[in-house]
């Protein structure tokens, strides 16, 4: 969509709280159009009545594959397209890799990354159609940077960033653009009523995956990043003539992942013969 065109149609996952609802309310007050999600669609019901030609409450469940296609039909027939697409759902589970149960990190990928995929493709065939539009992706700084504790959520951002860096690829010559948000700490629910901890406590993992856990109970509504400006970042991406492919938020995340592509090129420069010498020699394929 050129950036000539003031109104946009955006739909959005996980719109009850957090950046899902800070976004569609900036939006909204902007004079876009929104499909506001949510798995229960009376959180998200404030939004269409205060904005009835503008907002449409819908229910999503991104688990549930014909919840999926119910939303994307629903918000096809009241609004004909759908420009931007926002997959915001999402949560995370603290705790050792050991600590967890498989019925405690399996739900993680289902939202986390079966649930982006179902609703990504399920706009696909559109967004092919029109040629245009933009496909922003919430991930984290722990979507490129693995910490203890936070194990089996950075493997689910880590798989949203390569599914993304993929898709990215493939849909570029279509003119439809993907973005990948890394935020930092910011001070949504995420450490509050979305954060969930594993069970199981083993004593060898306290001073690891444990700090993790008290991270999480010391640090919620105190975090330092402010979801307006987030927002306001992510609203300016997709508007930029060419939106960036990673989009970094927050100090603390920028300070991080600068300091971890400096050790990249650290170990890349200390290993370099060792890299480059694991190719055939040439004179023994002859």
């Amino acid at each position: 969509m050129s950036e000539s065109t003031t109104q946009r149609v955006w739909f959005i996952t996980g719109a009850s709280t957090g950046f899902g609802r800070e976004l569609a309310v900036q939006l909204l007050q902007a004079g876009e159009k929104v499909a506001a999600t949510a798995r229960k669609p009376e959180q998200v019901a404030d939004l269409a009545d205060k904005y009835p030609d503008l907002a449409l409450a819908v229910a999503l469940d991104v688990t549930d594959q014909s919840s999926v296609d119910a939303a994307v039909e629903k918000t096809l027939a009241r609004f004909g397209r759908v420009d931007v697409l926002v997959n915001n759902a999402g949560y995370g589970l603290a705790g050792a890799i050991e600590e967890a149960t498989e019925a405690e990190f399996k739900p993680v990928f289902e939202t986390n990354v079966f649930g982006l995929i179902r609703v990504t493709k399920a706009f696909l065939p559109q967004f092919r159609k029109q040629r245009s539009g933009n496909i922003v992706n919430l991930s984290s700084i722990g979507g490129l940077i693995g910490t203890a504790g936070w194990g089996y959520y950075n493997a689910s951002k880590f798989a949203v960033n390569g599914l993304s860096e993929a898709l990215a690829a493939e849909l570029l010559p279509l003119g439809i653009h993907v973005t990948i948000v890394e935020p930092g700490p910011f001070r949504t629910d995420f450490l509050g009523r979305s954060g969930v901890e594993a069970e199981q406590l083993i004593a060898d993992y306290d001073q690891t995956a444990g700090k993790t856990r008290q991270y999480m109970i010391d640090q919620s509504g105190k975090q330092p990043g402010d979801p307006v400006k987030a927002v306001e970042a992510i609203i300016a991406a997709v508007k930029a003539p060419e939106p960036p492919r990673h989009l970094v938020l927050g100090s603390l995340a920028f300070n991080r992942m600068t300091a971890r592509l400096d050790l990249w090129k650290q170990d890349l420069a200390a290993w370099q013969a060792t890299s480059v010498g694991a190719d055939f020699d040439e004179d023994s394929t002859k």
